[in-house]
């Protein structure tokens, strides 16, 4: 068992570890448990009684959160002709076609997220083993591959994340900064949960929402009630 530090027990001592919590009151906690100096990101973890192993059981989607994640994203976008200028008059970072696609063969990675029209996906599909470990290959279904690319950057830009299931049932994503509050991070939070409701396979039996922690980066994690997610 890994030794925790004097910041990160006192933290913990905030923490009822058997209660399940309200949203709101969990986010007013996970502030007060996020006592380090720099601006904690707030994450959550939600398990799912799904079996990712199952192609039909698969969780990923896509939601934008209406405060966006604090982290302003870097968005490269392969297309070509007059979709390359829409790219770049909606505020995408790296515009390009098979010049960018070399580029990238030959190590270039400082972005965040790529996005692709699908004429150019013939070409860019043969960076896969590049990108795809790194979960940067542009995808339709994470909407990343697309004509309407103006949207497309316009939304990764105002926070748009993706996220899905590991091989243990678990969703991580984001849901802000300790500088946005309780409220923003309430918000967020419910935002990403009614897009996670809303992409429940038809396949998954049971109880869908097992469990759901939040944390700060440093901090513990402080569990909520998964039956107080979304507003009644």
């Amino acid at each position: 068992m890994a030794k925790r530090s004097k910041a990160y027990q006192e933290a913990l001592k905030l923490v009822d570890r058997t209660k399940l919590y309200e949203p709101q009151e969990a986010m007013e906690l996970v502030l007060q448990t996020a006592n380090k100096k720099f601006d904690e990101t707030i994450e959550v973890a939600v398990r799912l009684g799904v079996d990712p192993r199952h192609a039909d059981q698969q969780v990923r989607s896509t939601v934008v959160l209406p405060h966006g994640t604090g982290k302003t994203k870097r968005v490269l976008v392969f297309a070509k002709g007059e979709k390359a200028k829409e790219a770049e008059e909606a505020g995408a970072d790296i515009v390009g076609a098979e010049e960018l696609i070399a580029k990238i063969e030959s190590g270039f990675l400082d972005f965040d997220v790529a996005v692709a029209t699908p004429d150019m996906m013939g070409a860019v599909g043969k960076l896969g083993k590049i990108l795809g470990p790194r979960g940067l290959m542009p995808n339709p279904k994470a909407g990343t591959v697309t004509f309407d690319i103006a949207k497309a950057v316009k939304e990764i830009k105002a926070g748009k994340i993706e996220y899905r299931v590991d091989k243990t049932g678990i969703v991580h994503a984001p849901i802000g900064k300790k500088s946005f509050g309780a409220q923003k991070l309430l918000e967020n939070f419910r935002a990403l949960m009614e897009s996670i409701i809303k992409a429940k396979p038809a396949a998954a039996k049971g109880q869908y929402l097992k469990s759901i922690v939040v944390s700060s980066t440093m901090g513990p994690g402080i569990k909520i009630n998964p039956l107080k997610v979304v507003e009644k």
